[in-house]
């Protein structure tokens, strides 16, 4: 696999047929969740963020870095995510704001990656974040340290596993309040529920690589 060729072809998929937006989200999407834009449009003040999704050569594969959040009190405590959060006042924009997360909760160099794509935003209702995706290109990945209040596992897969319809499923999610979503849509990625708008966004990601030269897998 050459990464250049991969990195061309990836941005050759949305140059020439466009981001697959919230057509894409649908297919990871909880039943009753809405669509982005229309909660998003419901919803009168909301917090900006901002995530990276961090593409590196593996031994033999592109790889994608997920991170596990830790266990605590909140609505996305124990999640699968992307390193990511809320923009700071003093960001310059919500890229900045990717970069720094990413500095903050793997020790990814701010200007150690190359921006490939924006991806479609994500809302999410629950803790009325509004979140926008950025997919880099770490060619020399260095090493990374999980932040130790925030991140619990750094975890790098195959990004080839989103092809596989066999690693998506539907699970029950059990939510701090005590309630339980059924028939949720998710990733199983090395074991990990991947589900929410990460899986999402993954959606996303998934079907581009879906319309890539498939000999690049």
């Amino acid at each position: 696999m050459s990464p250049s060729n991969f990195i061309q072809s990836l941005e050759k998929s949305v140059n020439e047929h466009g981001l697959p937006g919230e057509q894409a989200h649908r297919l990871l999407m909880p039943v009753k969740r809405p669509l982005s834009s229309v909660a998003k449009a419901n919803t009168s003040h909301y917090r900006e963020s901002a995530v990276g999704i961090v593409l590196h050569p593996g031994e033999d594969a592109m790889q994608c870095i997920l991170i596990k959040r830790p266990s605590y009190i909140g609505a996305h405590g124990g999640q699968i995510s992307f390193p990511g959060g809320k923009r700071d006042a003093t960001d310059i924009d919500l890229e900045f704001t990717a970069r720094r997360e990413c500095f903050e909760e793997i020790a990814l160099p701010h200007t150690h990656a190359q921006l490939i794509q924006p991806l479609t935003e994500v809302f999410i209702p629950v803790s009325k974040f509004s979140v926008q995706p950025y997919v880099f290109f770490a060619e020399d990945l260095p090493e990374l340290i999980p932040d130790q209040r925030e991140v619990e596992e750094i975890i790098h897969f195959d990004v080839a596993h989103l092809l596989h319809d066999k690693n998506i499923a539907t699970t029950s999610i059990p939510l701090q309040t005590g309630l339980t979503i059924k028939d949720v849509p998710y990733f199983d990625i090395h074991g990990h529920i991947v589900w929410g708008a990460t899986a999402m966004m993954l959606a996303e990601l998934k079907v581009i690589l879906e319309r890539m030269d498939k000999r690049l897998f």
